[in-house]
């Protein structure tokens, strides 16, 4: 089963170059049954990757283009009046689909972002006096642009605490740009996209169960807290630490860490968690978890900086 899934992460590789961080952010996402937040300038490939991963499972993908005049109901779905019938009828809405790619996430007013959050959190939409549930696959990529800040509605940290995983994407060098125009010439020339074996959903879910049962040691049970205790507590470690966390991370983010160092480890063919997976995950997970101070800011301190210096002051287990 691993074997597939390594194969679909080489799919997702080889469309979107240069971005392996983001391609494997993918990837925990769906094993580990969260969302994610993607930030990045425009042209990062970003819709493609998601598009590509559509392609590599089986199930529905949807894109919906957040812009100031969405509606809740415009993701939902809404009751249909039938004059043949005189009856009302649900009509459901874009988020009835398995993969959703919500782009530019913050161009929408805070009811729709919030119309979906409750969706990514509850799975589940209530519309009049009926709630419909979501499939039980399903997967929403949301992203932001960095860039533009004007006529944006920032997501609130609450509701930031509701992704899995919020990762940052960077242009690529320059080789990976010379590989990108030679990718695209070809799939111009040939009029199509690679094609991959699509995994099932059964499979999908049967590889979640299997995450769950990998071994993950008492001592890394412990290191895991203690990273999230140092957020919230940061005095114990350093007072230039405590200066720079406003508030600190969730019970959400243990749940989070815990779940991805866990697929990170499924992934690469082993069935126990190391230090290494914690870590790799770390910043991923807690990057958008921070409420920084206004000390921090001033100093130009971002929340990477933070939980670089988190995990060197927490002892490994």
């Amino acid at each position: 089963m691993v074997n597939a899934f390594s194969g679909l992460k080489a799919y997702l590789d080889s469309q979107v170059l240069g971005q392996a961080d983001l391609t494997e952010g993918i990837l925990l996402a769906l094993l580990a049954n969260g969302h994610l937040l993607v930030e990045g300038p425009p042209g990062l490939a970003k819709t493609r990757a998601v598009n590509a991963l559509a392609q590599g499972v089986e199930g529905q993908f949807h894109r919906i283009q957040f812009t100031p005049d969405l509606l809740p109901a415009d993701l939902t779905g809404t009751d249909i009046y039938r004059p043949e019938t005189g009856q009302f009828e649900f009509q459901s809405g874009p988020l009835f689909h398995h993969i959703i790619l919500a782009d530019e996430i913050n161009r929408a007013p805070a009811k729709v972002q919030s119309a979906l959050l409750e969706a990514m959190a509850e799975k589940q939409v209530t519309v009049g006096r009926k709630t419909y549930p979501l499939p039980e696959l399903f997967l929403v990529m949301a992203t932001q642009n960095p860039l533009e800040q004007e006529g944006t509605y920032p997501l609130p940290e609450a509701q930031l605490d509701r992704f899995l995983l919020h990762l940052k994407v960077d242009y690529p060098d320059a080789a990976t740009e010379l590989a990108i125009l030679q990718l695209t010439r070809n799939e111009a020339l040939s009029g199509s996209q690679t094609q991959v074996a699509a995994i099932s959903q059964a499979d999908i879910f049967a590889a979640r169960k299997a995450i769950l049962q990998i071994h993950l040691a008492d001592s890394l049970q412990h290191y895991i807290v203690a990273l999230i205790m140092a957020t919230r507590d940061a005095k114990a470690y350093s007072d230039t630490l405590a200066s720079w966390i406003g508030y600190g991370a969730s019970p959400r983010a243990t749940i989070a860490l815990e779940r991805c160092a866990r697929a990170k480890a499924w992934l690469q063919g082993r069935d126990f968690v190391t230090p290494d997976d914690i870590q790799a995950v770390f910043h991923n997970v807690l990057r958008h978890r921070l409420i920084l101070t206004y000390a921090a800011e001033a100093e130009g301190i971002s929340s990477d900086d933070v939980l670089d210096e988190i995990l060197r002051l927490v002892p490994t287990a």
